[in-house]
């Protein structure tokens, strides 16, 4: 039995006579159990064309608000392919299309830049 400090902070600090590895044991079993609960965030992925259907954009739109609402941040990649990078301007209106739809739900954490031959923006939850 050793007196350990339990807790410094604390006006008179906190000691106890106990264990020294028994109470090493419990914090670190304790810390385990912790990150075991803890939520990570994700990043998700959802890649569109620039002259997409509505159907398909609804779809895609769904499965953008599940990801947030589960609080995983989503990466929305628009892929320019031939001809279409002469009409970047589609590939912009599409995802300004993107970010008012989630305005409620979501922010934007990386603005809509252009990478070679794909356009790319991350959405965070609120």
């Amino acid at each position: 039995m050793n007196l350990v400090e339990v807790s410094p902070s604390a006006n008179p600090p906190v000691c106890k006579f106990l264990d020294v590895g028994k109470h090493r044991y419990e914090a670190q079993k304790k810390a385990n159990a912790a990150r075991k609960t803890q939520k990570t965030q994700d990043i998700k992925e959802i890649k569109m064309r620039p002259n997409i259907d509505t159907h398909d954009y609804d779809v895609k739109m769904r499965n953008v608000n599940k990801f947030i609402e589960n609080g995983d941040k989503v990466k929305v990649t628009l892929r320019f392919r031939g001809r279409e990078m002469a009409h970047q301007e589609l590939g912009m209106n599409l995802l300004n299309r993107v970010r008012d739809d989630v305005e409620e739900i979501a922010k934007v954490e990386a603005f809509p830049r252009l990478e070679g031959r794909q356009m790319l923006m991350v959405l965070a939850p609120k």
